[in-house]
């Protein structure tokens, strides 16, 4: 008997309307969207590794794993999309996704909480400490505990800091107003208003654009003016590593909203059945929550 046919029936039920009865819990049928994803690492894993060794084939093979990754991404969540508004989605597959949000947020937490571990290590306890009379020997004479570290004369380039003012305090209001815009979108949802519903989306996806235009051009100043690096200690790498890797966060979120705009517009989601929306709008409070402590510890302090 081949797979297909031992796949749970709902698999293959007939299209159900949506709020309609469901199956307690859905079982797809075998899909071939994760053999095609570890194709795409595979292609992408090598490919770095090519390119940042100089291997000549590395940068076409980065290429087409990311193309391969585009498409299973695009397949998979289709299908899943069609699923859900099938209604083949019970309260009980709702709460597994939930959890399964929820979960990776918190992974998202632990990965920044890292970070920012490193940043105030290294500024708290580990550069005071090497500044220390006793353990000066370990470095080079007349080694300070002045923030940010330069290291010996010659070994690092002269660098400025960012400063909070204009760009990250203008990213900052920016970002807390598509939390606001992305909250008032949920709220014209959950009260039938589509027309609130669409602005709220589109509002919010513009402020994120906006912010990583801005974030753009903030990395631009401070390779060109500031000549701050990625090379400029560990001032530059902790900064570079936690605003970029923001940076790649909020572009995942206004890809995730794009998303949500242009189902909302299609007619999809109802006041009670909207799990997609709901986890897009979790993700991108967290990305404003990591930006608030950005601002604070990475600009300000």
């Amino acid at each position: 008997m081949s797979a297909t046919q031992h796949a749970s029936p709902s698999a293959h039920a007939a299209p159900l309307p949506h709020g309609g009865p469901a199956p307690r819990y859905f079982v797809p049928a075998p899909s071939k969207w994760p053999l095609v994803g570890s194709c795409a690492m595979l292609f992408v894993v090598f490919g770095a590794a090519m390119t940042v060794n100089g291997i000549g084939p590395g940068p076409w093979s980065l290429a087409i794993g990311f193309a391969i990754l585009a498409y299973m991404l695009f397949g998979w969540f289709g299908e899943v999309i069609d699923e859900s508004e099938r209604g083949s989605y019970s309260e009980h597959v709702d709460m597994s996704f939930r959890w399964s949000m929820g979960w990776f947020i918190f992974s998202e937490v632990m990965f920044f909480s890292a970070f920012f571990g490193a940043l105030l290590y290294a500024r708290v306890i580990t550069v005071p400490w090497l500044a220390d009379a006793n353990h000066q020997a370990f470095l080079w004479p007349g080694f300070s505990s002045a923030w940010p570290t330069e290291g010996p004369a010659g070994t690092i380039d002269d660098f400025q800091t960012m400063g909070p003012w204009p760009i990250p305090t203008i990213n900052t209001l920016l970002l807390l107003s598509s939390g606001a815009t992305v909250t008032w979108a949920h709220h014209g949802l959950l009260a039938g208003k589509r027309g609130q519903l669409t602005l709220g989306l589109a509002l919010t996806v513009l402020l994120g654009a906006v912010f990583l235009s801005f974030q753009a051009y903030e990395y631009h100043h401070a390779y060109t003016e500031l000549n701050l690096k990625l090379s400029s200690g560990v001032f530059g790498s902790t900064f570079f590593m936690l605003t970029g890797f923001h940076g790649f966060h909020v572009t995942l979120g206004v890809i995730m909203l794009t998303v949500m705009l242009v189902r909302s517009m299609r007619g999809h989601f109802t006041p009670r059945h909207h799990f997609a929306f709901e986890a897009t709008a979790w993700y991108w409070h967290f990305v404003d929550v990591v930006w608030l402590g950005l601002y604070v510890l990475v600009y300000w302090l």
